[in-house]
């Protein structure tokens, strides 16, 4: 059946397979240093509870199992374990089932994770990263060409993504319409990066362009990764490029490193080798795709093809849902990303005293390792790796501050809790248990260049109020 096979495509492949499994690495990674703090047995929102109610929101090992830390860190280890081999491409070598096999498993172990993480794992880019494994599971090992039908899965994945994104924009606030959203952008974004002050100090019909740009790229460019090639190669790299800016200029974790990798299902071998001269050339062809594979592979395709029909609704739907899984097993997702914008930073800062009485106590500041805090600090690239606990802190001004993971923050900090310590880059008390501890609020707006060359400062804030506190322990 030679309509299935897509002989240039090797290179994709390897491209696809080896770099959604290095993002699994990242997030199973990432899993293990975060999640025992965030929900494991003493975590702010602990899984056992969770377990002991409503249960988990989709299938999970724990919900058979039941949780505790140590299974948790099985559960890491294995992924850890597998992702690691299909990057370096063992499996790839092997017979085509084994490298679905190992990508099944990644798929399972992490929804197990995802569907009891809560709101530390309630992010757009777990289900992005859960489709793109299971879906280029199918796509074989070498023995095989890649098959045509799953490398336009992964189009149609790309597709959801940005033009789903797009759209949210496009629906969702006017600043997106008259061109003014990225006036804001940079500096209010989650976590900003290095480059992100330079960004947002930039005049402002650049940002008019960013703004514009960003409609076509996610608008109209999307349709023609389904047209012959070049083309398809060509609108391939405008993705790639467009997500290389917001890796120079944000922190969103794995999100644009995975969208750049799913794109390069349209970038064929002939275009790469002009791009990339001295690209070695696969040493002879594939053999014969055995009737089995063909069968596994068209009924993958089928599977995920039904399973995107609500995502295809609600492209088109004028209550248009962002990131949202239409069925248990976060497979045919709707995506998308900023439907809004905000227009002001404010910031949430703990502060602790180990004095007696607080009215007249010496406050001293906590510091997280990506959210803005001391205005002297420049801003770190962290992405892909996710740091949970600071992305919770930015979603906080936007709702309601009293929520349950946040309270139990602020006990732990008070216990002086050595694992909650670790989620944080800076700690006033070296261990030490605070006396009290209280909470306030700043708008933090980027330094401009004459501020920034009389105080070295790259934020400054105002506006400061007092929210909640002073608390003890008792």
């Amino acid at each position: 059946m030679e309509w299935l096979s897509a002989n240039d495509y090797g290179m994709a492949r390897e491209i696809l397979q080896r770099g959604v499994a290095l993002i699994y690495l990242v997030a199973f990674i990432s899993t293990l240093n975060q999640f025992r703090a965030l929900a494991g047995e003493h975590g702010l929102l602990p899984v056992p509870r969770l377990l002991g109610g409503p249960g988990a929101r989709g299938p999970s090992l724990f919900s058979r199992i039941g949780y505790s830390d140590s299974k948790l860190a099985s559960v890491c280890a294995a992924g850890i374990a597998i992702s690691t081999v299909l990057v370096a491409g063992i499996p790839q070598m092997g017979p085509p089932w084994l490298p679905l096999a190992g990508f099944l498993a990644l798929w399972a172990l992490y929804l197990s994770i995802v569907n009891v993480g809560q709101v530390f794992y309630g992010f757009g880019w777990e289900m992005l990263l859960l489709e793109a494994g299971f879906t280029v599971g199918l796509l074989g090992s070498r023995q095989v060409p890649p098959p045509q039908s799953v490398l336009l899965l992964i189009a149609w994945l790309v597709f959801r993504l940005e033009f789903g994104a797009g759209m949210i924009k496009w629906r969702g606030d006017p600043a997106w319409r008259n061109l003014t959203a990225m006036y804001y952008h940079h500096q209010t974004q989650p976590l900003p990066g290095p480059f992100s002050r330079r960004a947002h100090l930039a005049p402002a019909w650049w940002h008019r362009c960013e703004a514009a740009a960003n409609h076509v790229a996610q608008l109209a460019i999307p349709f023609l990764l389904f047209a012959p090639q070049p083309f398809a190669s060509m609108a391939a790299g405008v993705v790639i490029g467009t997500q290389l800016w917001l890796v120079a200029t944000g922190n969103f974790a794995w999100l644009n490193w995975l969208t750049i990798v799913l794109a390069f299902c349209r970038i064929s071998d002939p275009v790469l080798r002009q791009l990339i001269p001295g690209l070695p050339h696969q040493e002879g062809q594939p053999a014969e795709t055995p009737i089995w594979w063909i069968v596994v592979v068209l009924s993958g395709t089928l599977l995920l093809a039904v399973l995107s029909i609500p995502a295809l609704r609600n492209l088109f739907s004028s209550g248009q849902l962002m990131n949202t899984a239409f069925n248990r097993w976060q497979l045919g997702n709707a995506y998308g990303a900023f439907g809004s914008v905000t227009r002001q930073r404010i910031e949430v800062i703990i502060e602790g005293t180990e004095d007696q009485t607080p009215e007249t106590a010496t406050w001293l500041e906590y510091g997280f390792k990506g959210k803005p805090g001391d205005v002297s600090k420049r801003p770190r690239q962290f992405a892909p790796y996710h740091l949970r606990l600071d992305w919770m802190m930015w979603f906080l001004p936007l709702g309601s501050i009293n929520q349950r993971w946040f309270r139990a923050l602020l006990f732990r900090l008070l216990e002086a809790d050595a694992r909650t310590l670790a989620l944080l880059g800076h700690d006033p008390f070296a261990g030490r248990r605070p006396r009290f501890i209280r909470v306030l609020t700043y708008r933090y707006s980027f330094a401009t260049t004459a501020q920034r060359r009389g105080t070295g400062a790259y934020w400054v804030r105002d506006e400061r109020q007092l929210v909640f506190g002073p608390i003890a322990l008792q």
